[in-house]
């Protein structure tokens, strides 16, 4: 009896789902070598939604609007925000964290030594009339901020917990404005706490403190409550990989009943395991997770799949004879808006700031970039890398996510007339250790073009000319073959096929460079950047 009401309350949601579920395509397939992706055109949608690296996705609905978040580590601006009108198109909506400098002096431009740190896996709300967003850095602690609306401006970053070993985390406000919060101390055995807050969302109230849960790598915290049963939603490691669980109470304290696995490890798709459960304007359910085992050029990618509501509990993916969910390929589209977008890519240099799908490897030196010194270009000053000839350890280096789709194309037009002794500019595919790159090298007078990756350097012509025209092609397989122009119409090759790399929690991205190992002088111009991917 206990459940009933909880049940009973969900019955038409179930119906609902199900008829939604007759359209899904739950065939088998073979991860990484899907031909189309995201709205198909026709009211349906085929996973991935966002073939990119969007990880530690969450997503809430307000009103008719979706926004979602994602961990950026040590890329800045931080926290990336997402819009959507039917959680099938996305458009880059902005940033939370202007400076990541913020969280720790140990992500600028002068340090550099957090990689894979940074801003990890968060969460967004709406509430009263706010949006508020928190996260965590492994070393730091606890984050939070809030806004009017989703694109900002956002309040000043605030520190919610100076404390190393924590992650995962998600606030919550109960029908009275009790406002909560939940996160896994994983230095502590993973255990997983929950405690109140003040009202204003700041601070935690440590005696409040109550461990809920505690398990094999227990993660991904998520709180819901749903027809007054309070939903603890997380992650935890069995079977050899991530599964999607959940326990449920009465009381926000608990006692807690379960946990309930609501989907299979499913290894050979990379494991669908964290993200966020929402119900659709509509009224149908839906989770939007990565995909998140390491180890894929192309990160940890976004699918949208459908929740079935059993006994109780919202099993996400096919139920099987078990009542545990299995990954779902295709679905009707929850809203149907007839409008096909994605992710920004292009830019111009046309406006007054970057566009929203830029972000720097680290905390950028302010003073060497700017897009005013020649209008329509962005103009970047070269300037001693921390060790020399490492685009690891090189400042200002702008970066956007690549995708995983059946063709890719991405083109840079620069103007190296200012290049100076010491200076290398180019295009890369940026990862960590590894990463390749097509670009200039200055010595003296002459400017050399040339391939690198994996320390192996393939030497190209010398660059008479102020024009120059970078390109790197890839498919599905993730192998990158370079090209260079001298007039923007005949492309030659160079070097061999480079491979795509994972790193640090990252996916591979494109990434335009500029540094010099000698002194601080020199600089390049890009006037475009032109990214196309197959739909």
């Amino acid at each position: 009896m206990f459940y009933r009401i909880a049940f009973v309350s969900v019955v038409l949601a179930t119906l609902t789902s199900l008829k939604c579920f007759s359209q899904t395509d739950t065939k088998t397939r073979i991860w990484g070598e899907w031909k189309t992706w995201g709205d198909q055109g026709n009211g349906t949608y085929v996973n991935p939604v966002l073939p990119g690296d969007y990880s530690d996705i969450d997503c809430i609905r307000v009103g008719n609007d979706y926004y979602a978040v994602s961990s950026t580590f040590q890329y800045s601006p931080g926290f990336i925000i997402l819009h959507s009108k039917d959680l099938v198109n996305w458009k880059i909506l902005g940033h939370v964290v202007n400076d990541i400098s913020t969280i720790s002096p140990e992500m600028n431009w002068d340090r550099m030594n957090r990689y894979g740190r940074g801003v990890w896996a968060g969460a967004i709300r709406y509430h009263n009339n706010k949006f508020w967003v928190y996260f965590g850095d492994p070393d730091m602690g606890y984050f939070m901020s809030s806004a009017s609306r989703a694109e900002g401006p956002w309040e000043p970053l605030h520190q919610v917990m100076a404390e190393k070993g924590w992650d995962d985390c998600c606030p919550f406000w109960d029908d009275d404005g009790q406002g909560y919060f939940i996160g896994t101390n994983f230095a502590d055995g993973y255990k997983i706490h929950l405690f109140k807050m003040t009202a204003d969302g700041k601070t935690l109230i440590r005696e409040s403190d109550k461990v809920i849960y505690r398990s094999k790598g227990s993660e991904a915290n998520k709180l819901y409550k749903i027809n007054g049963t309070y939903y603890h939603f997380f992650s935890e490691v069995r079977d050899g990989g991530r599964a999607i669980m959940m326990e449920r109470s009465q009381n926000i304290w608990g006692p807690y009943e379960g946990p309930r696995k609501l989907s299979h490890v499913q290894r050979e798709f990379n494991e669908p395991n964290q993200g966020g459960i929402i119900q659709s304007a509509k009224g149908d359910w839906y989770f939007l997770t990565h995909h998140g085992s390491g180890g894929d050029w192309s990160g940890r990618i976004v699918s949208l799949l459908p929740v079935f509501w059993m006994e109780g509990w919202p099993i996400i993916g096919k139920p099987g004879p078990d009542k545990i969910g299995q990954m779902v390929w295709s679905g009707k589209n929850p809203a149907n808006t007839g409008k096909i977008l994605t992710p920004q890519t292009d830019d111009d240099f046309k406006s007054s700031m970057l566009s929203p799908q830029w972000e720097w490897n680290y905390q950028p030196r302010r003073e060497k970039w700017s897009l005013t010194e020649r209008l329509g270009w962005l103009r970047l000053h070269a300037f001693k890398p921390l060790e020399n000839d490492n685009l690891l350890k090189a400042g200002n280096t702008l970066t956007q996510r690549s995708y995983r789709t059946v063709s890719n194309e991405a083109v840079i037009r620069l103007d190296i007339s200012n290049m100076l002794d010491g200076q290398r500019a180019g295009l890369a595919h940026f990862s960590t250790p590894e990463y390749s790159a097509i670009g200039v090298t200055c010595k003296g007078n002459s400017k050399t073009l040339e391939v690198t990756f994996k320390s192996k350097i393939t030497k190209g012509p010398l660059i008479t000319g102020n024009n120059l025209w970078l390109k790197s092609i890839w498919g599905l397989d993730g192998r990158s073959q370079y090209f260079y122009s001298l007039d923007g119409k005949i492309y030659t090759p160079l070097g061999e096929p480079c491979e795509l790399m994972w790193g640090d929690y990252r996916g591979d991205r494109l990434a335009i460079y500029n540094y010099n190992n000698n002194a601080d002088k020199g600089s390049v111009d890009i006037d475009y950047v032109r990214y196309k991917y197959s739909k």
